[in-house]
């Protein structure tokens, strides 16, 4: 069951990817990637002509907001459960609610700027996570990768963390089966 808990493990425990694992982890990367990529391509306007918040902006939000957590709490080995995702709506919905009191209009510039700036940085930390994963083949979560790639430069180790969502737990232990 998918959990926000913080659950770290020694390392060698959990086993490391294999072809697959990386690839899938290589495939969520780019995946994470070209949404980057959108969402920098309408920085300059992202309204828009109808007063409205460009689509591909909303698009990110429903999964950010599912993810945003995960990438906290395991990616800063915090165990802050589901506050990331609470205080990301709940400043979603107060920009709303200002913009709609203020302007009549709920999807305001700030609100599609605020949104942007928390969507490129989710994402990108997600996307360079996945990226560091397929390379190093960092065991678990891919939200440890950047702990993982810190622990070999300093001569010291990294906690495990098994990925509490998705299909790379499944994957990576059937591949360390066979």
């Amino acid at each position: 069951m998918a959990t926000t808990d913080l659950r770290l493990d020694e390392p060698g425990t959990l086993p490391r990817p294999g072809p697959v694992g990386r690839i899938v982890r290589l495939a969520f990367g780019a995946l994470c990637a070209y949404y980057v990529l959108g969402i920098v391509d309408v920085y300059d306007s992202l309204m828009d002509g109808q007063g409205h918040v460009r689509s591909v902006i909303w698009n990110g939000v429903l999964i950010g907001i599912f993810l945003i957590s995960y990438v906290i709490n395991i990616g800063y080995s915090r165990d802050w459960k589901k506050w990331p995702a609470v205080v990301s709506a709940c400043v979603f919905l107060l920009l709303g609610a200002y913009g709609y009191f203020s302007q009549a209009a709920f999807e305001t510039e700030a609100l599609a700027r605020t949104i942007w700036v928390w969507e490129f940085y989710l994402f990108t930390h997600l996307g360079i996570s996945f990226l560091l994963a397929t390379l190093l083949a960092t065991p678990g979560c891919e939200m440890r990768a950047i702990p993982d790639l810190y622990a070999r430069l300093s001569g010291s180790s990294a906690k495990e963390h098994i990925c509490p969502v998705g299909p790379l737990t499944t994957i990576d232990h059937w591949e360390a089966s066979h």
